[in-house]
């Protein structure tokens, strides 16, 4: 099989066996004319179950390489090496696409604005209307951010490659906000935000409670200038819950 050069899909994951199925067949589902050629490149963090194994599932409908990853800014920037295609789409594993012709439309978007990201709203699958509120005030600060310095998740987020290289990739040293942290270094005027959206679970929510959860995301907001605040231990409870 021939590799578009056009994109490259890097996805993060570490014990991901029963979300990340999903994850897949949205890609799967795609209109995008390139996606069976596409690259999709699964950094695993030496999961303990059977995600690499429900990944290579769909081995015949998509170009899937497993590699080993870590944390997800260190997955992130591992796949990337990979990566010699103008377009770079970072996804986390336990979403779902809500749109079939979401990815084509974002790489439209970005070649007719000639833009550096790309990402999308957030829904929330489940969970109570707590959950579908916070995600809510997301999708809005993502919004906003445009208009003075872009904000957007590792849930979805298309970058344009040479703009990646050029910010230097994600923070490795970064726990927590990495994708924060590198679209805050995006030209605003090189930023949009697609409708169509994703979908994720409430599980975040349920497993550190909402208060914390909003917490960390003000704290987010408050140190975006200081990149040693998210290399502290006091957020590896985010990142045990994935």
């Amino acid at each position: 099989m021939n590799i578009s050069d056009e994109l490259t899909i890097v996805i993060p994951a570490k014990n991901e066996e029963k979300l990340l199925p999903r994850l897949l067949m949205s890609l799967e589902e795609q209109d995008y004319a390139l996606m069976p050629c596409t690259r999709v490149i699964l950094a695993d963090a030496d999961s303990a179950d059977r995600t690499v194994s429900q990944a290579m599932k769909f081995a015949n409908s998509l170009a899937i390489t497993v590699i080993h990853g870590g944390l997800p800014s260190v997955g992130r920037n591992r796949g990337a090496i990979f990566a010699d295609s103008r377009y770079i789409l970072f996804l986390d594993a336990d979403i779902e696409l809500g749109d079939s012709t979401l990815i084509r439309r974002a790489i439209e978007l970005m070649k007719k604005k000639s833009l550096h990201c790309v990402t999308t709203d957030i829904f929330c699958c489940c969970g109570i209307w707590l959950d579908h509120l916070l995600y809510t005030c997301n999708n809005l600060v993502q919004r906003l951010s445009r208009f003075h310095r872009p904000f957007a998740t590792g849930m979805f987020m298309l970058l344009d490659k040479e703009a990646f290289d050029w910010i230097g990739g994600f923070d490795e040293k970064a726990i927590f906000a990495e994708d924060y942290q590198l679209t805050r270094q995006i030209d605003r005027k090189r930023f949009r935000v697609i409708q169509g959206g994703i979908y994720s679970t409430n599980r975040r929510f349920s497993k550190m409670g909402h208060w914390t959860m909003v917490r960390f995301f003000l704290s987010t907001a408050l140190h975006g200038r200081k990149p040693n605040h998210y290399r502290n231990r006091y957020y590896e409870a985010y990142w045990e819950t994935n």
